[in-house]
């Protein structure tokens, strides 16, 4: 059974960073694209970031681009992502997911497993 288990939420003021990791148990996905997508109140969920497989190619959106960064370590099966300069309107519940394909795309539909969610809230 795959799980992801996402960790590294928390509560941070305004131009603070945290960084996010993300855990993939029950088999290795060495060959699977990995993102990250989040879910504000009342929001769809929207990508955030996504990986290659091997790490060789990233993708961001563009609210985030420049401040967050994307990595993974495929060894450990875990897929980083580390927020700097946070905004208050980066608060959300973040999930990770493992693509379907290696591309890093940023569609919802590109994915196939996802986490349950860790949440980060930046305080003005």
């Amino acid at each position: 059974q795959v799980q992801l288990a996402e960790s590294g939420g928390g509560l941070v003021q305004t131009g603070g960073s945290l960084r996010l990791s993300c855990t993939a148990s029950g088999r290795t996905f060495t060959s699977n694209a990995m993102g990250w997508f989040r879910q504000a109140p009342g929001k769809e969920r929207e990508f955030v970031a996504a990986v290659s497989w091997n790490g060789g190619s990233t993708n961001f959106a563009g609210s985030v681009k420049g401040r967050f960064t994307i990595s993974r370590d495929n060894a450990k099966n875990t897929v980083y992502l580390l927020m700097n300069s946070l905004k208050p309107e980066d608060t959300a519940v973040y999930y990770c997911a493992v693509g379907k394909m290696r591309y890093a795309l940023s569609a919802i539909s590109g994915y196939a497993y996802w986490g349950q969610g860790t949440q980060v809230t930046v305080s003005s």
